[in-house]
């Protein structure tokens, strides 16, 4: 870590200065008061190029990267000349930087509802901000150096807390370039902006830039830039809304594992892979199997390595035999399977439109209805508790397949267990979507802003549809589209927690009762499907007590994140390839 800088005299005048600044440039060739400053960020060395002595000194510093680092130089005067030292390993990152006048910025006027932004207090804390990286597939931190780091002056980690859980939903990271080199421009900087995937509460990211925006004003610094990706709409959209413009400040990186979609485009025909099959060509590729995309709308492509050769639909592939994925696709199917293994299942009929279902309705008080095949949760209405709710639920599962089921309803977590050669991987509680109330916005334009924050965290294979089944529950909670939800409250807008309609997964791998891991392992068998996601419902992930609802015989391997999903299905294909 760089020594820490003495105030500098010139602050005040620069700071004055800015107020006319018309000509957005990068810091001037003024002499810093700390030289060659690299900044330990946790996931890397933050290289302040003007801080060197030349460009041969930052391409030294940033090749002596460790494996698994990601050192970054900013600031760079001659990006070229730097890039001539080694064009073999290092290019220049395609991102802009953004630079907010802090002598321009004010404070809002609203308050923050429901969430506190404060800087990291505890180890749990630090451990919080991985989690929320690894959803965004970030590079971690080191957890204990961040918690060390929790008093300096020269790095602040910020996070977003959820007051009604204590759960962190959010983080970024400050640097005071005063503090790091005696920066006579008076600058700061913000760095790996990442807001929960599964937050409920609007505004996290903007109130988060406000916090450090506000912290580095309060310390009379001039300006504090930023760097995006070219191509985030969204996150430039919202930069520019807080009054960033963009300057000419260039970052160069090096050519790394991480940072290899930086500088290298897609295969023309992986152009139009979704997330799930996307996750598996790139694990195949990154271990030297040839990939050829055969049908990418659709998620088809071959794998081939030696003389073994192996189509695949995502993840669903040419080992998994016509007879399992048919009984998997049929749930009367699947059910009947696995009662006669021993296993539990929820009561079942299929609809007829007889007093039958009325009357298996009046027996267990509440049901689910859906088609008989389908998948990503299209046609399924859950929690159906009156005559005329079961046959608006029947004729919608009807649209979708002409065999409808009706199934007793079993409250509890709804877990994916993923099953890849007969052994568990990963396991998740998967949660319908939730919106919170701030008592001034309306439920639909919450459900909306929502559904734009998962369609983002999904790479837009999340989406809540504003239809009758979303309007059906939303009036079930007792509100309505255009009512206003009271600060605080919680609404779940669908009662299905798939993740094509806006849920949400949370990994519980490490606590997975061995009960339920044995009956995932029964139910692959008994199916005869190698690869399967086995979706159940339970009173806790660490509880013995289940049902199990479906297989499914394609399950998503993305959002599954720590766990190494697509490297266990690589390896179930190709043996021969798996790294100890």
């Amino acid at each position: 870590m760089a020594r820490r800088g003495n105030r500098d005299p010139r602050l005040a005048q620069r700071h004055a200065q800015s107020l006319n600044h018309q000509q957005q440039t990068p810091p001037s060739n003024q002499p810093m008061e700390a030289s060659r400053v690299a900044l330990d960020m946790g996931w890397g060395d933050l290289i302040l190029a003007h801080t060197f002595d030349g460009p041969g000194d930052v391409a030294h510093a940033l090749l002596d990267e460790p494996a698994g680092r990601r050192n970054l130089a900013i600031y760079v005067r001659d990006p070229h000349v730097i890039l001539a030292q080694n064009p073999q390993q290092l290019f220049l990152d395609p991102s802009h930087t953004f630079r907010l006048w802090l002598a321009h910025y004010r404070t809002p006027g609203q308050r923050n509802r429901g969430y506190i932004i404060r800087r990291l207090r505890t180890l749990e804390d630090a451990q919080a901000i991985n989690r929320i990286y690894a959803s965004h597939g970030m590079v971690p931190i080191d957890e204990g150096m961040a918690w060390k780091q929790r008093a300096s002056r020269t790095m602040i980690y910020a996070i977003a807390e959820d007051l009604a859980t204590g759960r962190v939903v959010g983080t970024a990271t400050g640097v005071d370039h005063v503090e790091a080199c005696g920066d006579p421009e008076g600058g700061s900087s913000l760095w790996c902006l990442a807001v929960d995937p599964d937050a409920t509460l609007p505004g996290l990211g903007q109130s988060l830039v406000r916090f450090l925006a506000e912290h580095y004003q309060a310390r009379g610094r001039v300006f504090m830039d930023l760097s995006v990706m070219h191509d985030n709409k969204q996150a430039i959209a919202l930069y520019e809304k807080l009054g960033f413009v963009r300057v000419p400040v260039f970052t160069v990186k090096t050519k790394n594992a991480i940072n290899e979609p930086l500088y290298t485009e897609p295969a023309e025909d992986d152009s139009g892979l979704n997330v799930y099959a996307a996750i598996i060509t790139n694990e195949a590729r990154r271990r030297g199997i040839r990939v050829e995309i055969l049908d990418a709308e659709a998620g088809y492509f071959k794998l081939t390595l030696g003389g073994r050769a192996i189509t695949c639909r995502e993840s669903l592939s040419a080992l998994t035999s016509a007879i399992a994925m048919s009984r998997c696709a049929d749930k009367r199917v699947t059910r009947r399977i696995l009662h006669r293994a021993g296993l539990n299942v929820p009561a079942q009929r299929l609809a007829d439109g007889s007093k039958a279902d009325v009357e298996f309705l009046r027996q267990h008080g509440s049901v689910v209805v859906k088609p008989a095949d389908g998948e990503q949760g299209t046609g399924i209405s859950v929690d159906i508790r009156d005559t005329r709710g079961l046959r608006t639920a029947i004729r919608n599962a009807a649209k979708h397949d002409e065999n409808v089921l009706i199934e007793q309803f079993c409250p509890g977590d709804d877990l994916r267990i993923i099953v890849i050669g007969y052994k568990v991987v990963a396991a998740a509680v998967r949660r319908p979507p939730v919106i919170t109330g701030d008592g001034v916005t309306p439920v639909r334009t919450l459900i909306e802003k929502l559904s734009r924050r998962r369609e983002a965290a999904t790479d837009g294979e999340a989406h809540i549809p504003l239809d009758k089944e979303t309007e059906r529950c939303v009036k079930l909670a007792g509100h309505t589209m255009d009512g206003v939800l009271p600060e605080g409250e919680t609404l779940a807008v669908r009662k299905t927690a798939n993740l094509h309609t806006g849920g949400t997964l949370q990994d519980v791998t490490p606590i997975l009762h061995p009960r339920l891991v044995q009956a995932a392992v029964s139910a692959a068998r008994a199916l005869e499907i190698p690869v399967t996601g086995l979706d159940f419902l339970v009173p806790a992930a660490s509880d013995p007590d289940y049902v199990i609802i479906e297989a499914n015989e394609r399950p998503g391997l993305a959002n599954h994140e720590p766990q190494p999903t697509a490297q266990r299905f690589i390896d179930f294909l190709f043996p021969r390839s798996a790294v100890a």
